[in-house]
């Protein structure tokens, strides 16, 4: 959801909840309708707390997932390009293979897969250039200790580009499961309702419509946060992006040109097979 539809929502829903309180105003006793008001702004106390904890944990721990996939596009694009200097201490036309291989692994992570994690569709697919890669260096023999050297080198970074993309895409179909959804909106909807019956005929309509609607623009904005938290991936302010790889990729064709290496690419620029 991006920021206009969550506007939109959010001005929509506090002009609901300030008209239901202005509604309730006009029949409501004098005082409220409780009889013992500072009781009951301690029972509202309790509540609006009880909230605020929980849903602030939620968001901490949703933000701690949120940086935790875009550390790993990070260390991902960040060990492509080191795998790339590593490929070229292979023997035989390795390195060329090698390189054609994560240049399209790349494009792949910033094209098809990068589109896929913006729809939720990703799923528990592979990188199909990730397998590519992994039957090319089966059939290296190193001999050198050079050879010998870059080969341990490269399982090692391939295997922590493996934990790197894991925590890529860990969050991409949503890291907040539905019970803590249902727990917050019926906490959320008894909030306002308890609120309704703090309508006082004594207090001006305007004060009453501040007490309504701040409180429904604090909590719908905290919701539309975990919202954005729970699926990092996509188009919006404050999305991610990939960005870390896109730069890799430049970077590879660069080196690419600098060494001098006869590379012909089996993908398309965004990594799907040709």
């Amino acid at each position: 959801m991006n920021i206009v539809w969550a506007a939109v929502v959010m001005i929509v829903s506090t002009a609901v909840t300030v008209t239901a309180m202005l509604l309730m105003r006009r029949r409501a006793p004098e005082g409220s309708y409780f009889s013992d008001g500072d009781r009951a702004s301690g029972v509202f106390g309790v509540l609006a707390t009880g909230f605020s904890v929980l849903i602030g944990f939620i968001i901490f721990l949703s933000f701690t997932s949120y940086d935790q996939s875009r550390a790993g596009a990070e260390s991902e694009a960040t060990i492509v390009a080191q795998q790339l200097q590593t490929a070229q201490f292979m023997p035989g036309k390795t390195p060329a293979e090698l390189t054609g291989e994560l240049s399209c692994y790349a494009r792949s992570v910033a094209g098809v897969e990068w589109n896929s994690l913006n729809t939720g569709t990703l799923g528990n697919s592979v990188n199909p250039w990730g397998v590519e890669m992994f039957r090319t260096i089966s059939t290296v023999d190193p001999r050198t200790p050079t050879e010998q050297s870059a080969y341990d080198r490269w399982m090692d970074q391939t295997a922590a580009r493996e934990q790197a993309r894991i925590d890529r895409v860990h969050g991409a179909e949503g890291i907040i499961p539905a019970p803590v959804w249902l727990v917050l909106s019926v906490i959320s909807v008894v909030l306002f309702v308890y609120l309704l019956f703090f309508a006082d005929p004594r207090e001006r309509a305007l004060t009453q419509g501040v007490l309504m609607g701040s409180v429904t623009v604090v909590i719908t904005l905290l919701l539309f946060l975990l919202v954005f938290f729970n699926h990092p991936h996509g188009d919006g302010v404050g999305r991610l992006q990939p960005t870390a790889m896109v730069r890799t990729i430049g970077l590879i064709d660069s080196q690419v040109k600098l060494l001098g290496l006869d590379v012909t690419l089996p993908c398309a620029d965004d990594g799907s097979r040709r």
